[in-house]
């Protein structure tokens, strides 16, 4: 009996391994990835303002058509890491945005002039030009959806509860990474070799993750390299039960909707910060990409610091003996604070607006990381892709709303109004207030954040 516990004994006495942080950096570097591909577009508008003759309505429609298929890839995608699992689910998500990053070069065999005939309708080059973006888009959109469930999936396999927000909040700082690298080497290679090869290269780096992440990632209880102190620090957390949770059946918990109310309310305004922001620099300060790319960078910069700050703070909360719910909910609140600021974006001087811009990202990316982590703290492991899925679904409606809603206001008041810096200051009103409403409907759905009692259904 003696040398048949010693082992045991040796095992649990081990100093604890620190894998999942391993796990985290993957899941950062994916979500850098991902968000330098999507934001490839937003950066060259300047340049393909010019070439392809598009209006800001038109640009909005070629976002929208991204928006809602990336809805429906974080729908398919939710359902699809939950069933066949985070490492196969991330696999099949990057081989199919990075394909789809590539497609978008073929766009320049498209010559200058070129027209045809369809449905009784002569489309020219400008038109040819919106419809092949948008094709483009729709095949990034559904691919990218699988980012999101996995990731948020994963942290919740490697992190106990206590550890989630700051997990989350480290990886999802690789919106912000994407967004500083994208501005400081897409325009160079755009004017060094063709805005075709941004895609090329793009589409290239996702593969190259791949080589990573397939010999590295897999549930803690198998993977070699997490000891039984790592994984009985992992599974400290309550049980998560057993079997599946049916995809629908989701939608008659009020705590759901919490997430999904306030994903819909508060999505749209990131987007709109990506999206635009490089078209407000140059629209209203009269700094075009060669220029403003360092203005961006600073903001995300800025967003990066700040975001994984405010991701720490309320796991800080957490271990200083806080609920979870009132650590939670008090972060929400100050991070929904945070964004009104950008009220007065408008009327401020260029650095300025940096730094109002930049808080305002950072408390969406902290407010972002806190609500990511809400679906962990209510829903077992097994139905958090699939939770992930719906809000990410609904906030991507949003996001379709609101491109062409953007681009439908600001060609108002450029055409006809003649001052389109009024459109940009609606459009960040709206966005200040943005999270305190889904603020108050995510507290009035889900008062408290606690484990919901599911229904065990046999696989």
């Amino acid at each position: 009996m003696d040398t048949a516990v010693k082992p045991s004994a040796a095992t649990a006495a081990a100093p604890m391994t620190h894998y999942r942080w391993t796990i985290c950096a993957l899941l950062f570097i994916a979500t850098t990835i991902n968000y330098i591909d999507r934001q490839i577009l937003s950066l060259l508008k300047p340049i393909l303002d010019e070439k392809m003759g598009w209006t800001g309505t038109q640009f909005g429609v070629i976002n929208m058509f991204f928006q809602g298929a990336y809805g429906i890839g974080l729908l398919w995608f939710g359902w699809f890491v939950d069933k066949s699992g985070v490492k196969k689910g991330y696999a099949v998500s990057m081989i199919g945005w990075s394909l789809a990053a590539m497609v978008h070069a073929l766009i320049v065999l498209i010559p200058a002039g070129a027209s045809i005939m369809l449905w009784g309708t002569t489309w020219g080059y400008t038109a040819l030009a919106v419809a092949a973006f948008s094709l483009c888009r729709v095949l990034l959109g559904l691919s990218e959806g699988g980012n999101f469930p996995s990731a948020i999936k994963g942290t919740a396999q490697w992190f106990p509860k206590r550890e989630r927000a700051f997990a989350t909040s480290i990886f999802n700082a690789g919106t912000n990474a994407g967004a500083i690298v994208a501005p400081a080497i897409v325009p160079p290679i755009a004017f060094a070799l063709g805005w075709e090869w941004t895609f090329i290269i793009a589409g290239v780096i996702g593969f190259l993750w791949l080589f990573l992440w397939m010999p590295m990632y897999d549930v803690p209880d198998k993977h070699p390299k997490c000891n039984a102190a790592e994984l009985a620090h992992i599974h400290s957390d309550a049980a998560d039960g057993a079997g599946r949770v049916p995809w629908l059946s989701l939608l008659k918990y009020r705590q759901a909707w919490s997430f999904i109310f306030a994903k819909f309310l508060t999505d749209p305004v990131w987007w709109f910060f990506l999206i635009w922001l490089p078209d407000y620099f140059k629209k209203t300060r009269h700094l075009d990409i060669r220029t403003s790319w360092v203005h961006l960078v600073t903001i995300y910069a800025i967003v990066t610091v700040l975001s994984i700050i405010g991701g720490w703070v309320t796991g800080h909360l957490a271990k200083k003996g806080w609920t979870v719910t009132r650590a939670r909910k008090t972060g929400m609140f100050v991070f929904a604070l945070c964004v009104l600021p950008i009220l007065w974006v408008s009327t401020a001087g260029d650095w300025g607006a940096v730094l109002l811009i930049g808080l305002a990202g950072s408390a969406h990316q902290a407010w972002s990381a806190n609500l990511y982590t809400t679906v962990s703290d209510m829903f077992p492991k097994r139905a958090v892709a699939s939770v992930i899925g719906l809000g990410g679904m609904a906030g991507s409606m949003g996001g379709m709303l609101f491109p062409i809603l953007t681009g439908m206001l600001l060609d108002y008041f450029e055409k006809v109004k003649g001052d389109i810096t009024a459109g940009y200051s609606i459009l960040f009103g709206i966005c200040a207030c943005a999270y305190l409403v889904a603020f108050v409907v995510n507290h009035m759905l889900a008062p408290r954040y606690e484990p919901v009692k599911m229904k065990e259904v046999k696989a």
